[in-house]
């Protein structure tokens, strides 16, 4: 058992560095910058509490309230147990010690350190995730951020076209993904305004949208694009339309930035995917392609005790949790979870669907039993993370006769 724990309040600027002894007491403390010499004077001050050869700074765990950053990944890479403890359970500390709930930098360092000191069984260090899946969090995080990022840009396009370009909306409103497409984004460059897009001949607009990738029906296709915007609709005066033409402009060239930047990450996050060892069996589960396993892996990490089953599922917001109370008892679902897995979780176990028979039936015998359908895929995707727990502990690939027996019945 630890004799001392150590609480780090960072900030940008100055660390403030608390170490605490058995009954409490601050018996060091320092303020440090986050630079090799500021993690050299952590790790002597930790080094130096004790001179006994029994006394290592490996047994002093360390708490912080950020799991990123460059002081956290110093301490990590020393072999530093680090713990995180989440702002608001640090916050609710803080009205123990006064009433009045008083702040600073000094006392909150020693209060993380109590915290740890108190209650350490409640909380656990960091995993001990290897680089390549760490990689993959970064790249996978990334490519998520970028995809909303460009949903933005598209919205933004989008709200101004419906200003005065109602027929670019409606040349792709029934095909995927809209004005989101390479030759949309090609046609709406060539055509800022509707009276360009009057002026196209169908050779323009054929060729404008082959070379944005189109292969299939490129005359039909033309025609059809030539058509919309030969039809007649409500125009603003011509120096107004130029001006918005302009800006239509200056939204395309960011969701070009944007779509470009999530191909980039999307390539990339696969690629460190398909680098890791634990790929094959992600790729085994059915509707488990490179993207929703890079997904995964990048946010259950490849630590083999990390977690359990139970906090797996409770971890990816899939197990329901329980209100009860003298007579009164509620089962509801988990709104504190990991966000980046709930949301994947729920793709993944949507795309299942079509593709397991198994996660089908499940799926079905939930809905029959009166779940709905947020609930039966929650359900459904706790089932899978069960099945992907067992396969990643047991180093083996999944088998549809072994997650679902029975099949289909």
């Amino acid at each position: 058992m630890p004799k001392f724990w150590c609480g780090i309040d960072w900030s940008e600027s100055l660390n403030d560095v608390a170490v605490i002894d058995e009954s409490g007491e601050v018996v060091a403390h320092t303020r440090v910058e986050s630079t090799p010499e500021g993690v050299k004077e952590i790790l002597a001050l930790l080094r130096g509490l004790r001179t006994s050869h029994t006394h290592s700074r490996k047994q002093v765990p360390v708490a912080i309230e950020t799991p990123h950053g460059l002081l956290v990944a110093a301490l990590r890479a020393k072999d530093q147990p680090v713990i995180v403890l989440h702002a608001g359970t640090v916050a609710r500390y803080r009205g123990r010690i006064s009433p009045a709930r008083k702040k600073s930098d000094r006392t909150d360092a020693a209060l993380l350190a109590n915290i740890v000191r108190t209650d350490g069984a409640w909380h656990r260090p960091m995993p001990r995730t290897s680089q390549e899946a760490m990689a993959v969090t970064v790249l996978a995080r990334a490519q998520r951020k970028a995809v909303h990022t460009r949903q933005y840009h598209r919205n933004q396009l989008r709200s101004l076209l419906r200003e005065f370009y109602p027929a670019a909306l409606e040349a792709w409103q029934d095909l995927p993904h809209g004005i989101v497409r390479a030759e949309a984004r090609a046609l709406l460059a060539l055509a800022p305004t509707p009276d360009k897009a009057r002026q196209l001949r169908k050779r323009h607009i054929a060729d404008t949208i082959a070379a944005a990738g189109r292969t299939r029906l490129v005359d039909d296709h033309a025609e059809r694009l030539r058509a919309v915007f030969q039809h007649p609709h409500l125009r603003h005066p011509p120096h107004i339309e130029e001006a918005m033409g302009q800006q239509v402009q200056a939204a395309l060239a960011l969701l070009n930035q944007a779509c470009a930047s999530v191909e980039y990450l999307t390539e990339a996050a696969t690629t460190a995917f398909h680098a890791h060892p634990h790929a094959e069996i992600y790729a085994s589960f059915p509707g488990c392609g490179p993207l929703i396993g890079a997904r995964l892996l990048g946010e259950i990490g490849d630590d083999p005790s990390r977690f359990t089953v139970r906090g797996l599922r409770a971890y990816a917001g899939a197990a329901p949790l329980t209100w009860e109370s003298s007579s009164s008892r509620v089962v509801t679902h988990r709104r504190m979870a990991n966000s980046h897995l709930k949301e994947i979780g729920h793709i993944w176990a949507f795309a299942t669907l079509t593709r397991s028979p198994g996660c089908r039936a499940h799926y079905d015998r939930r809905r029959e039993q009166g779940d709905r359908y947020a609930a039966a895929l929650r359900n459904l995707y706790g089932r899978l993370l069960a099945c992907l727990h067992f396969c990643l502990k047991n180093s083996t690939p999944y088998r549809e006769e072994t997650a679902f027996p029975g099949g289909c019945e």
